[in-house]
């Protein structure tokens, strides 16, 4: 169907099983009538049906691309988009978004940017949250072992596999990465009757994420197969989070990581995101492969070898100061460098209370009472001492006024038998009321902590004892952001050593 006979200079694209015209302010999208042996689009009904799940599926989550279905009347060779008459073709009508903006070609030039991964955190985060859990009953026969086992076949059998990738290297992964899910088996048995497998994306990488009107919205969801969206919801993040690392941007795969459990607080999930994450790797890999692009391929493989393998041993950090001293960015830096897990007081303790990172308590709930505090901080204890058994390391990101609560901590890595240090972030006194100042207009972040709580912090902080000598370093965070990162940098590179 030659859609540019009633859309004059349109540009055509092509892929294996669509054809897209760009023509102004839209783009129109044909299936092609393939089968094949993971979809039908052979006859006109099933074309229709599955571009109307294509409507359905991605008006969930960009709304303002996906428009409508329209009929193709007249004939093949005078067409005629919209009209009336008896279809002779269906397309899906959307909203055409300019070149340059899809995350893929941010990440490839270099200009893809914190706050976008904090968008798109957030966006998936809601639509996630959003979503109705499947009941174990809907779970898809097929499963991701299934679909691993199936991705391993094709890149063996495949003769256009590079030699440097042979036989040995595919089975060494069959055994690394079959083994880790098998051990996990239990795990997402307890995530499905949690409620953890939903109708997600199901193709969340770089290509399908788009910066639109300063917004990052996900489109072109997986239609033609229920079993590839209806899955874990870690296992649809997990696409972006190894698709970030692909490409180089290991700083930002952690920053989308963390921006998603700090809003969705699903830290449970990150059990399966190693696992996940190298199954994603395995199937861009043999997608790759099978379109004989052997770079893409030479990407991806060793990325699924590196994220299936046992990580090194995980470590707990715990950042502490006074409000304003900077801890947080601090803390999040060292996260993201390391590959760590932040937990924020300020964010759990608000989750405590039902309350979201931004929102302000009223006076009548009393979130910074002893109580409060204590609880506060034994779900800081819980949630770090399950991230640390999933073998993630963790970054504290607290206020940490008390030995107790410090020891508490320190505690729970001795028990593991873990490395654990405390960075104590410290500032001018006048930089920190200013900061205090900033934030509290700007009204974006989590904490509330005001002059006056500064001021009462100064009074009550105990200091940290001489027996922690080993296990204490003081950051001065009171330069610019380079300056703290580089000194972040080296603070990890000697704690490592």
């Amino acid at each position: 169907m030659d859609l540019s006979l009633c859309l004059p200079g349109a540009v055509r694209i092509d892929t294996h099983i669509s054809t897209v015209w760009l023509a102004g302010d839209y783009a129109y999208k044909l299936k092609k009538p393939v089968k094949l042996p993971f979809l039908d689009f052979s006859t006109l009904a099933l074309r229709r049906h599955f571009l109307a799940e294509e409507l359905r599926l991605n008006q969930r989550t960009a709304p303002e691309l996906y428009l409508d279905l329209l009929p193709v009347t007249g004939s093949a060779s005078v067409p005629v988009l919209g009209g009336a008459g008896e279809p002779i073709e269906w397309v899906l009508r959307m909203r055409r978004f300019p070149a340059g903006a899809l995350l893929s070609e941010l990440a490839a030039s270099g200009q893809l940017q914190a706050s976008q991964i904090d968008a798109l955190a957030a966006h998936v985060a809601d639509f996630h949250r959003r979503l109705p859990a499947l009941a174990p009953a809907e779970a898809p026969a097929k499963d991701v072992v299934a679909w691993t086992c199936e991705s391993l076949d094709e890149a063996e059998s495949n003769p256009g596999r590079p030699p440097e990738v042979d036989r040995v290297r595919v089975q060494a992964l069959r055994e690394r990465l079959l083994t880790l899910l098998e051990t996990q088996a239990g795990w997402r048995t307890r995530r499905l009757q949690g409620g953890f497998l939903r109708e997600c994306h199901g193709d969340l990488h770089l290509g399908n994420l788009v910066l639109w009107r300063e917004a990052v919205i996900a489109f072109d969801a997986i239609e033609f197969e229920p079993a590839l969206r209806c899955i874990d919801l870690i296992n649809d993040l997990a696409f972006a989070f190894m698709d970030l690392l692909a490409c180089g941007q290991a700083e930002l795969a952690w920053h989308l990581v963390n921006g998603y459990v700090e809003r969705s607080g699903d830290f449970d999930g990150l059990t399966g995101l190693r696992a996940f994450a190298a199954y994603r790797a395995l199937v861009r890999a043999k997608v790759a492969l099978l379109s004989g692009q052997t770079e893409g391929f030479l990407r991806y493989w060793p990325l699924a070898e590196r994220l299936a393998a046992d990580p090194p041993p995980p470590r707990l950090l715990l950042v502490m100061g006074l409000s304003g001293a900077g801890k947080s960015t601090l803390a999040a830096m060292l996260a993201e460098q390391s590959g760590a897990i932040r937990l924020r007081s300020d964010v759990e303790r608000k989750r405590l209370h039902g309350l979201a990172a931004t929102d302000r308590p009223t006076p009548r709930l009393d979130l910074y009472g002893a109580a409060a505090t204590l609880a506060t901080y034994a779900r800081l204890v819980e949630l770090a001492d399950g991230l640390l058994a999933a073998g993630h390391s963790v970054v504290i990101d607290a206020a940490l006024l008390r030995q107790s609560e410090r020891a508490a901590l320190r505690q729970l890595a001795q028990r593991r038998q873990l490395p654990c240090l405390l960075v104590e972030c410290r500032t001018d006194p006048a930089l920190m009321e200013r900061r205090l100042l900033q934030r509290t207009a700007a009204g974006t972040d989590a904490s509330d902590a005001g002059i006056e709580v500064l001021r009462h912090q100064r009074e009550t902080v105990e200091a940290v004892p001489a027996d922690w000598a080993a296990e204490h370093r003081v950051l001065c965070n009171d330069g610019s952001l380079e300056q703290l990162r580089g000194a972040a940098a080296a603070l990890l590179a000697d704690w490592t050593r």
